[in-house]
């Protein structure tokens, strides 16, 4: 999409300066990237503590796991040996 804006020119040069950019375009599409990626990752640590991740890996990669509900039919006590 081509937008037309203005940058200030000290900030811009600065980015340029920050990474391996060749263009002013490169510049900012990688600013935008950034953004959303901080964005992204404020979502996930949102999760943290809501989510139980299994010891045992699937054979695909890691699993992640719902919490069980606290609710239901109680599991019957285990039987004891004597």
């Amino acid at each position: 999409m081509r937008t037309n804006i203005v940058i200030d020119d000290e900030l811009l040069d600065a980015a340029m300066k920050a990474g391996p950019f060749s263009t002013k375009k490169d510049a900012v599409e990688a600013g935008l990237r950034l953004l959303a990626r901080q964005a992204a990752y404020r979502e996930i640590l949102a999760l943290r503590g809501k989510l139980r991740w299994d010891d045992a890996p699937k054979a695909a990669g890691l699993m992640v796991s719902e919490p069980r509900p606290a609710y239901g039919a109680a599991k019957a006590p285990a039987k004891r040996r004597k």
